[in-house]
C-alpha cells in the first residue's frame, strides 16, 4: 500500500492481517490522495488536515515529494497542532495520542513519505501490531515493472504463499492470475466500528486518531479484529 497519513482504521486492519507490510513508496504520488492529508472532526464535522506539498505531481514517486518548506515548517506544524488541540481536547484519550501527534508532525524530513510512514508506524507501535514493515524502494529491484506484474513480483520475492489488499482492490487484481503463481489472493473488508464522538451524531471513516481518541487502547486493538478477510 502507498504510505498513507494517519490513515482510517482499515488501513490498520490490514496490517494487522499480514506478517509483512510493503510501503508502496516508489510508484506515482497521488494528487488528492490521502498521502498528504485526512479528515479529523470539527464541531461534529468531517474536515481535512494537510500537510503542504511543493509541486505536486502525479509524474513524482512518493518518495520523491517534498513538503512545501517555502510556507515556514513550524508555521503548518503549529497550526496543524492547534487545529488538533482545538478539536480533540475535551476527548477522553486525548493526553495518550496527542503526543503522537506532535511528534510525527514534528520529524525533520523533507519528504511526505517519511512522515507518512512515520505516522503509520507510530500508531501501529502503540497498538502493539507486530507487522514487519518494508519500503518498495529499497527492496526488490523491480521498479521496472507495472501493476500486477509488480505486486507478484514481490509476492515471490517475498516467497508468500497469500497477499493481502483492501477490498478496493478487487478492481486491480486476478484470483487466476496469482493461483496460477501459487499465491492465494485475499481482501481485507473492514467493518463499521461505531463509537461516541463527543454528543452528536457519528461520524464513520476518518483518521485513526479520531478512534484513538475516544477509545481505549485494549477497544482499538479489538477493532483492528473487525473486518472480513475473503
Amino acid at each position: 500500500m502507498q504510505p498513507y497519513l494517519f490513515p482510517y482504521i482499515g488501513y490498520f486492519q490490514l496490517i494487522h492481517a499480514v506478517n509483512r507490510f510493503v510501503v508502496y513508496d516508489d510508484v506515482a504520488y497521488i494528487k488528492q490522495g490521502w498521502i498528504n492529508r485526512n479528515r479529523l472532526l470539527i464541531n461534529g464535522e468531517p474536515s481535512f488536515f494537510t500537510v503542504p506539498i511543493k509541486h505536486a505531481s502525479s509524474f513524482a514517486l512518493i518518495r520523491d515529494t517534498l513538503i512545501d518548506d517555502d510556507r515556514q515548517h513550524a508555521r503548518w506544524v503549529e497550526k496543524l497542532l492547534k487545529t488538533f488541540d482545538n478539536a480533540y481536547r475535551r476527548a477522553p484519550e486525548f493526553s495518550r495520542v496527542f503526543p503522537i501527534v506532535e511528534r510525527v508532525f514534528g520529524l525533520q524530513t523533507t519528504r511526505i513519505a517519511d512522515l507518512a510512514v512515520a505516522s503509520v508506524k507510530a500508531v501501529s507501535s502503540l497498538l502493539e501490531i507486530r507487522t514487519t514493515f518494508v519500503d518498495s524502494s529499497s527492496t526488490y529491484g523491480n521498479a521496472h515493472l507495472n501493476g500486477e506484474e509488480r505486486v507478484l513480483s514481490i509476492c515471490e520475492a517475498e516467497r508468500a504463499t497469500q497477499y493481502i489488499n483492501v477490498s478496493g482492490g478487487r478492481e486491480l487484481y486476478s484470483r487466476e492470475r496469482f493461483e496460477a503463481r501459487g499465491i492465494r489472493l485475499s481482501f481485507v473488508h473492514p467493518q463499521s466500528v461505531e463509537y461516541r464522538q463527543f454528543s452528536g451524531p457519528f461520524v464513520p471513516w476518518l483518521s485513526i486518531l479520531d478512534v484513538l481518541m475516544f477509545n481505549p487502547l485494549e477497544t482499538v486493538r479489538r477493532h483492528l479484529e473487525t473486518y472480513e478477510l475473503a
